[in-house]
């Protein structure tokens, strides 16, 4: 018996309003819109954003192979493309609706036109148009708006390519909106499409040239792979559902290795404590910035302090994105099961070893002729969680203590009260609310501040101990926090050893 059907067109305008909610940003909305023109070959793809108030607006221009008339109209359609349809290994694209509804979602005008073959078509949706309508139909508008062909001045410049307009912004230049506002998210953008397309703008020739208002961005590298304090792990290869695997596993280097200006570039956009976890690419194009991805043992980890230093480079093909489930806006991923256990132990490893990083802020706990260092503070477990004592046998604990005498009760107990009221809750707050461990370990000082210290100790153990000055500057070597400046350590002279008096 024959089904009985019936055509259900949805509403144009009901559709596209509805679609507009998907939930992109501009600069989500402006990387997917720039997938379209890696995907067609583009090496230079120009934003530009125009500040009008209300008729403000921004343009991609890219120098792509281009479209004609019939492929133009192809890529304004929404859904012409099947999800299941197999793509060239450089698409980035999937849904067949990204420069839609990317662009809806910021504007109310979307003018797309395109040479190829020396023929420019130039086609348009606008919103209202459609909202006006009494058929409720697709209609598809020819050419550019009315008082808007001063947006194809450039367009006509690239002999193929394509030129993306976004105008009517009323879902960014808002109630209150300012010129300030629109500075601002320039730089934001920015910040978004150097680390999502941070790989194909790497390296002395790279693949595309991306510029905003004329100024080319520079790549940022999450895992600041030229840095000699970076650990990283042999890349891994496994098969998964649709294609291969590929992992490589970072810790960054503590932020007593990094200058200030690398420290704050490192933190990425959102901060250090944000940016940890996985970074997901689909051909080299970056879908999620620091995320756990849902792994973890017994629950699901969150970004803590401790692991803020670990970064897991994945990648992945296209032809896998049913199995990860990529989204139409590429924003989410969520690993196959079939190897979710792989990633959780490379993950722990990795985690582990960024928190004995954090911990011991860059420096090993042993030095290369494998002597430890004397350190401050020792933590200890007990049945009711964890304290932390200081450590009596630290050269400069340990010469008070020994010189004591009667105060070595008074010394003990004042040592005591400190032990029991370190701020712990305070340091955890000032961690957590700045995003910044707290300085010590003369962090900040100047060298005559740590010499000073160092010249006390120095004649104590010379002195007092009666160690040759050989043995008490390896000593020094060796004892927290002076194990980082031996160059400090080494210029302490036999002769400082009998100097002066020592501060009582």
């Amino acid at each position: 018996m024959e089904q009985k059907t019936r055509q259900c067109p949805p509403r144009a305008s009901a559709m596209i309003e509805a679609l507009r909610g998907l939930g992109y940003s501009t600069a989500t909305a402006l990387a997917d819109i720039i997938d379209n023109s890696i995907a067609a070959s583009s090496k230079n793809i120009d934003v530009q954003f125009t500040w009008n108030d209300k008729e403000s607006s921004i343009s991609i221009l890219d120098d792509g192979y281009g479209m004609d008339e019939a492929e133009l109209e192809r890529a304004m359609r929404l859904g012409d493309r099947s999800p299941l349809e197999v793509r060239t290994g450089n698409d980035l694209g999937r849904f067949g609706l990204g420069l839609k509804t990317a662009s809806f979602s910021q504007c109310r005008s979307l003018t797309v036109a395109s040479r190829k073959d020396s023929k420019a078509s130039c086609l348009r949706w606008d919103l209202d148009v459609l909202a006006q309508s009494k058929d409720d139909g697709w209609h598809l508008l020819e050419g550019v708006a009315k008082g808007s062909e001063f947006q194809l001045v450039s367009f006509s410049r690239v002999k193929t390519g394509t030129l993306v307009v976004l105008e009517r912004l009323d879902r960014v230049v808002t109630e209150g909106f300012t010129d300030q506002h629109f500075l601002d998210l320039v730089d934001t953008v920015e910040r978004h499409l150097s680390m999502v397309f941070h790989r194909y703008l790497e390296g002395k020739t790279p693949k595309i040239v991306i510029a905003i208002n004329g100024r080319a961005i520079h790549p940022w590298d999450p895992f600041l792979s030229g840095h000699p304090a970076t650990w990283s792990s042999q890349v891994v290869r496994f098969p998964a559902g649709g294609g291969i695997v590929e992992v490589q596993c970072h810790v960054l280097p503590h932020r007593d290795k990094l200058v200030p200006g690398e420290h704050d570039i490192a933190g990425g956009p959102d901060g250090w404590t944000a940016q940890q976890g996985f970074y997901v690419y689909r051909n080299e194009r970056l879908l999620l910035a620091g995320s756990w991805l849902g792994l973890g043992q017994g629950r699901s980890w969150t970004k803590e302090e401790a692991h803020r230093l670990a970064r897991i480079r994945l990648d992945f093909c296209n032809t896998a994105d049913s199995e990860w489930k990529i989204d139409i806006r590429k924003s989410t991923a969520r690993p196959p099961v079939l190897i979710r256990s792989r990633l959780t132990r490379l993950a722990e490893d990795t985690r582990e070893r960024a928190r004995r990083v954090f911990a011991h802020r860059g420096q090993t706990v042993r030095f290369g002729d494998s002597q430890p260092v004397t350190q401050a503070w020792r933590s200890e477990h007990f049945s009711g969680g964890m304290r932390y004592r200081i450590e009596e046998t630290h050269p400069a604990v340990r010469a008070v203590l020994d010189e004591a005498g009667a105060l070595a009760p008074q010394i003990k107990a004042m040592l005591r009260v400190i032990e029991e009221t370190i701020p712990v809750q305070r340091i955890w707050l000032d961690t957590t609310e700045a995003k910044e461990t707290p300085s010590t370990g003369f962090e900040g000082s100047i060298p005559a501040e740590v010499k000073s210290v160092l010249d006390v100790m120095f004649r104590s153990m010379v002195n007092k101990k009666g160690l040759s000055p050989s043995v008490a500057r390896g000593r020094l070597l060796h004892t927290e926090p002076f194990h980082n400046y031996p160059d400090l350590v080494a210029a302490l002279s036999d002769d400082q050893a009998t100097d002066g008096e020592l501060i009582s």
